[in-house]
């Protein structure tokens, strides 16, 4: 009996130190975010740099609510 106790503390202890080891890998990962408040890496505006996308049926609006991504507010449509 005092065999199998001793083999459920030392699992014990042994997952406790792989779970701390993977959250401490999680924390040392490359952080590519961006600085705070900002929506991280964002690929350039236009038909050219999306997949899937014919830039013949691009217009006018598509393009200007790619250029406003991320902001909140949307595109506004210029008056001729």
């Amino acid at each position: 009996m005092m065999g199998l106790l001793k083999f459920a503390f030392v699992g014990g202890i042994a997952a406790y130190g792989w779970k701390s080891l993977r959250q401490w890998q999680v924390r040392q990962a490359a952080d590519d975010r961006g600085p705070v408040g900002s929506s991280g890496i964002v690929r350039d505006a236009g038909p050219d740099e999306q997949e899937g996308i014919d830039a013949k049926d691009w217009d006018l609006v598509d393009e200007q609510i790619d250029e406003s991504f991320p902001a909140s507010d949307p595109p506004g449509r210029g008056v001729n």
